[in-house]
């Protein structure tokens, strides 16, 4: 663990010049100073990177909490429902044409996330049981699920089909600092109620029983995690769209590291999920493909999905 973060953190030094100069045209830092690529620098890779920055750090700190509220290592933050209930904000606005409007799309969809959250609260009900809480989320993520797809089948132009598809591929294309101002400080408060969460997850490990025991609230717990996992994934769909796998990838690779605590493993998560988003948007924009850029939910799905098969035969292993 005291190891875990300073390497971390050496890396992303790294990372984030090299995401500076990285692209189709490649900035070279020791020619002269050209006034174009001082625009491109602030203006197009800089807030590209603190974004890929502020939403990676945010969807791997939510996996790492969800696995430790749920005692499972394949949970995702989009078992919630509330990545679905955000990219179905999103969906809507680009539906309605409301899209082309300034801070339209991010607006409907921290909507969507915050109805998400509410409806969650909702239906998990005071008791707060795990059980529960996961059927509720799963739940809201299928019902979101549906209604894209109904949103995209009565889409009233191709144009706008078109709009919603690519967007829900998830990408930091065409990012400014707009999107910067919205991701990072929801994202750095949703990082507060995680952080703040942690030592109840501790107690959790023990089972619900012994969590109550030691004084846990399981209601405060369950209304910290909605917040900080609606904040965090709810402003990473705003800015991004879905980027998926992060949050279950991020945590198995960083987990070894620590005492596999939650409390120790949602810091070093938010900065390992901060390095995976920023290298895979760097090889995105690198890659020579004829059509364009590569998008980055498909690039960390492609990615993703492998992993994921890896643990499952693992874990099949590990029970025969």
């Amino acid at each position: 663990m005291t190891r875990t973060i300073p390497l971390l953190l050496a890396g992303l030094a790294l990372a984030v010049p090299l995401s500076l100069l990285a692209g189709r045209v490649w900035i070279d830092p020791f020619a002269p100073e050209t006034r174009n690529a001082a625009v491109i620098l602030m203006e197009l890779r800089l807030p590209r990177a603190l974004l890929a920055l502020a939403v990676g750090a945010g969807l791997g700190a939510a996996g790492a909490a969800m696995q430790g509220y749920l005692r499972n290592p394949l949970a995702d933050p989009g078992l919630f429902g509330i990545a679905p209930g955000a990219a179905l904000g999103a969906v809507l606005s680009f539906w309605t044409g409301y899209a082309a409007a300034p801070f339209a799309l991010p607006l409907f969809s921290l909507v969507g996330a915050a109805g998400a959250m509410a409806l969650l609260s909702l239906i998990a009900g005071r008791e707060g049981g795990v059980a529960l809480f996961t059927l509720a989320g799963m739940m809201i993520a299928s019902l979101a699920g549906a209604l894209m797809s109904l949103a995209i089948s009565l889409a009233p132009t191709p144009f706008a089909m078109s709009e919603i598809v690519t967007w829900l591929m998830g990408a930091l294309v065409d990012r400014s600092w707009r999107e910067v101002w919205i991701a990072a400080p929801l994202t750095l408060l949703g990082l507060g109620f995680l952080l703040v969460a942690a030592r109840s997850l501790d107690a959790l490990t023990l089972g619900e029983a012994a969590a109550r025991s030691l004084g846990v609230d399981p209601r405060r717990l369950q209304m910290l995690l909605i917040a900080g996992v609606g904040l965090t994934v709810g402003a990473g769909v705003a800015v991004a769209g879905i980027i998926g796998f992060v949050g279950l990838i991020v945590p198995h690779l960083v987990r070894p590291l620590t005492d596999r605590r939650p409390s120790s493993l949602i810091v070093p998560s938010a900065l390992a999920g901060a390095l995976l988003l920023l290298v895979a948007d760097c090889l995105c924009r690198v890659l020579p493909l004829a059509g364009g850029e590569l998008r980055l939910g498909i690039a960390l799905s492609l990615i993703g999905a492998p992993f994921f098969l890896h643990l499952l035969l693992r874990m099949r292993r590990g029970l025969a």
